[in-house]
């Protein structure tokens, strides 16, 4: 699996947009200029223009292109992904995140941002994710790979929910746990536990007694 933050591609477009993407995160793109990210950047204002049209045009670059990051976790085929959260060696959704967000990106940072501020685009991305998510949890149930539910829309909603608070309460998280859930340590440790839960169950049920 590929990680679509390639901070290797310094091509001058793809490094504005890198810049422009890290400002966005730490400070929403209102509240940044065109001159900030050019500056950021290492480029003049009018090469920002050039290469994107408007401050809007570069916004819209890096919502494609935080977008691709979720996305990448649906390259594979759902038999392939299905072998990944139920093989031998799981891989839990958990651990995928952490692959596409490598250390030290400001992917999370900026998708926090775009889906906890009722965002049009961090909208438009959610509703692309679930229905994503929903596609492939339908094809695993029909391969045997998940057990089917009463209601799958809320049982992919609830998938793709526990993931997403991975990184929407990444700092939260980190502090309660003692480290950081996107870090190989983190995710390891969040993986192990969360694939228990989700294949064994947390909880244990007992029988209620009929009334005498």
């Amino acid at each position: 699996m590929r990680s679509v933050v390639d901070e290797g591609d310094l091509t001058g477009k793809a490094n504005i947009r890198n810049a422009a993407l890290r400002l966005f995160a730490e400070r929403g793109h209102d509240a940044v200029t065109v001159r900030e990210i050019a500056a950021a950047a290492g480029v003049s204002p009018a090469l920002v223009v050039h290469h994107f049209g408007s401050k809007e045009g570069l916004r819209a670059a890096v919502d494609d292109y935080a977008g691709q990051a979720f996305d990448a976790l649906f390259e594979m085929d759902e038999q392939a992904v299905a072998d990944m959260l139920t093989g031998d060696s799981v891989m839990s959704l958990a651990e995928m995140f952490a692959r596409v967000f490598p250390h030290g990106s400001p992917l999370p940072a900026y998708l926090r941002r775009l889906l906890l501020t009722n965002d049009p685009a961090g909208a438009a991305l959610f509703g692309r994710w679930y229905s994503l998510t929903r596609r492939l949890l339908d094809a695993m149930t029909e391969i045997g790979a998940a057990r089917p539910g009463e209601d799958p829309a809320i049982r992919a909603a609830f998938l793709l929910v526990n993931d997403l608070a991975l990184v929407l309460l990444r700092n939260h998280v980190a502090a309660a746990i003692g480290v950081d859930p996107l870090t190989p340590e983190g995710v390891t440790r969040w993986a192990k536990e969360v694939t228990t839960v989700y294949t064994e169950g947390a909880f244990v049920t007992t029988p209620r007694e009929e009334p005498s």
